[in-house]
């Protein structure tokens, strides 16, 4: 499925503008109803309401990636200073180790979060499709 993955790549690159939920899922929003079918679009919400984590670790990912995510961080600093200051090429291992475990918990939870957006700007969609239009009075 090109389209979902087209799609997930358009909700990350909306996570990197500075700027409110309700903006992000607007211009996601436009973005989606000119090039996906509806009942595509209804596909992919399924797939993605599968997908995404209500409870659990993932959720906690998703919320917290970054809180998460800096512990490991200063590891990989304290194995940096320490290998470079107390000339332990072992102590590399902690840097290199602790770099891998914050750069996939920090792309994980940016991913789930992409996911997030884009479920909530196909739920916006639907939502705005269904509503009968008030301003024909």
């Amino acid at each position: 499925m090109a389209q979902y993955e087209q799609l997930l790549a358009m909700a990350e690159d909306e996570l990197t503008q500075y700027s409110t939920d309700a903006r992000k899922i607007e211009k996601l929003r436009r973005k989606i109803a000119l090039t996906i079918p509806f009942a595509q679009q209804r596909e992919i919400q399924a797939r993605l309401e599968q997908e995404l984590p209500q409870k659990g670790s993932a959720a906690w990912v998703e919320k917290e990636r970054q809180t998460i995510a800096l512990p490991f961080w200063g590891v990989a600093g304290l194995g940096l200073l320490l290998g470079i200051s107390l000339s332990q090429p072992f102590d590399f291992i902690a840097t290199v180790g602790g770099v891998a475990i914050a750069y996939s918990v920090q792309k994980w939870g940016w991913r789930l979060q992409a996911k997030r957006l884009l479920l909530t700007t196909l739920q916006d969609i639907e939502a705005k499709s269904t509503t009968p239009s008030t301003s024909g009075k």
